[in-house]
């Protein structure tokens, strides 16, 4: 007596969940082939114009860099 209501109800389910999907289907069909059928609008693609300008290096001067630590410094 169980396993005749676990299969009716095991039936029941199945037919339910079958029901409901193809319940879904047939009304959102005409939606799902139009998201398939889709094709965006081409749009150009965007140009970047960039001015790219890198400082130049100035001539070296005859002056010596200044030391990080003087030679006094060590001296005491």
């Amino acid at each position: 007596m169980f396993a005749l209501i676990a299969a009716l109800v095991f039936t029941g389910s199945f037919l339910l969940a079958a029901g409901t999907i193809v319940g879904m289907f047939l009304a959102y069909h005409d939606k799902m082939v139009a998201a398939l059928t889709f094709e965006p609008i081409p749009q150009e693609a965007p140009v970047y114009r960039l001015r790219i300008s890198r400082r130049r290096a100035a001539p070296a001067t005859a002056q010596r860099p200044a030391r990080a630590f003087p030679a006094t410094a060590f001296a005491a």
